[in-house]
């Protein structure tokens, strides 16, 4: 995070960001802690960290290791090893590279699609059963405000907004 030039907040400002610092670093804990009480293999026998690869294999299209090892701020050796993975088990392709057919980028199969929405019906299950007791005008309000959260956070340190990123919400099914 990029310090802030700008003259010294208000102590009540500071107290309510402070609040809030605490409950995301409870929110990324608890959410760490769900995800390791998962295996690290899925049921489908494929590391859990590879679902990131398609992830943005899905959302932002067939790329080369280089840069989704970029994208995902990982070693091109640890991105190679996982997509291997991903190719061994039918959810990802090598296909020739249009600009230069020496290369190689990786592009989501059909199955890969079908895994992918598989694992995300799985985790919007769990979400429903998490706010099952929150009223809809409640978790319009909670998405309305992630989403507002995360903006601030894109314009005010642009480096690191997603490529895909828009200001809107994602389109219905293009999320992940």
């Amino acid at each position: 995070m990029a310090p802030n030039n700008s003259a010294t907040r208000p102590k009540a400002e500071l107290d309510l960001a402070d609040q809030l610092g605490h409950e995301l670093v409870r929110l990324v804990r608890l959410i760490n802690k769900a995800k390791s009480q998962v295996s690290k293999l899925g049921p489908d026998g494929i590391e859990r960290a590879a679902y990131a690869i398609l992830f943005t294999l899905i959302h932002e299209g067939p790329q080369r290791t280089s840069k989704l090892a970029e994208s995902l701020h990982s070693e091109i050796s640890t991105i190679s090893r996982q997509s291997s993975s991903l190719v061994q088990h039918g959810l990802v392709e090598r296909q020739a590279d249009p600009e230069d057919g020496r290369a190689c980028l990786l592009a989501p199969t059909t199955e890969g699609m079908r895994v992918f929405e598989q694992n995300r019906k799985q985790r919007n299950q769990w979400l429903a059963e998490v706010l099952g007791d929150w009223t809809d005008g409640d978790i319009q309000t909670l998405n309305r405000l992630f989403s507002r959260l995360n903006t601030g956070i894109e314009n005010h340190s642009p480096q690191l907004a997603d490529a895909h990123a828009s200001a809107g919400a994602p389109a219905k099914g293009a999320n992940a």
